[in-house]
């Protein structure tokens, strides 16, 4: 697949996720990650649910898990994976760390997708769910996506999950495209955790739903209500 790469460096890379979303301390506890089934089997014969919290380990080869301090949310993608949830650049077999280059974008993103998930269940109007920022530095190769339109389909992401399948079947680090949600936006999609650091945690924001779409977020630290 002849797709050119970009060096991508930012400073700040921006992810949005649920609050709700707590740590594994496996991942950030346990030094070798090849001791982690052996451990989270252990771990299983007084705590059941244990697999139900880590995820799917065998989709991140041993070679390619990160521990240690916030780690816990760079692997939290990439073993929480379900078709009922898939991306635009993954049909939920395997994960992708999704960020962009601004809060503003990473907002606008999930935002979008919160408002699909609260029409879908038909949720009453009102304040929902909060969100955290995660951010992170980013200094990698990727393949530059951005003047691939089949890519930047609102809703059909068939063309691009097939080109994400067969960029991760070939080695690729992952892409770099145009926020669909902020125009004036770029977001990367990553393959694996260990190509970044393990991000710090930024504010965390309210999202409000009007019955038909998420139209403002509440910055729970500052009480500033911003439109969408």
């Amino acid at each position: 697949m002849s797709i050119p790469t970009t060096r991508v460096r930012w400073a700040r890379a921006f992810r949005i996720i649920r609050s709700i979303h707590p740590p594994i301390d496996l991942f950030e506890d346990i030094a070798d990650p090849t001791d982690w089934e052996a451990l989270a089997s252990a771990e299983a014969k007084t705590n059941p649910r244990i697999w139900e919290h880590l995820g799917r380990l065998d989709l991140v080869p041993p070679a390619r898990r990160v521990s240690g301090p916030g780690t816990s949310f760079l692997m939290a993608p990439f073993v929480h994976v379900s078709t009922e949830r898939p991306g635009r650049f993954t049909n939920g077999t395997y994960g992708v760390y999704s960020a962009g280059n601004r809060e503003e974008v990473a907002i606008r993103e999930v935002a979008y997708h919160h408002g699909r998930a609260m029409a879908a269940s038909a949720e009453e109007p009102g304040w929902t769910s909060q969100f955290r920022v995660l951010m992170n530095a980013l200094d990698l190769d990727l393949h530059d996506l951005r003047e691939r339109e089949d890519c930047h389909r609102p809703d059909d992401y068939e063309p691009s999950q097939a080109i994400g399948r067969q960029l991760r079947g070939q080695g690729s680090n992952g892409v770099l495209y145009r926020s669909v949600r902020c125009p004036d936006g770029e977001c990367v999609g990553i393959f694996w955790p260990d190509l970044m650091p393990a991000p710090v945690q930024g504010d965390h924001f309210d999202f409000h739903w009007d019955g038909i779409r998420v139209d403002r977020v509440r910055n729970c630290s500052t009480g500033a209500i911003f439109a969408l």
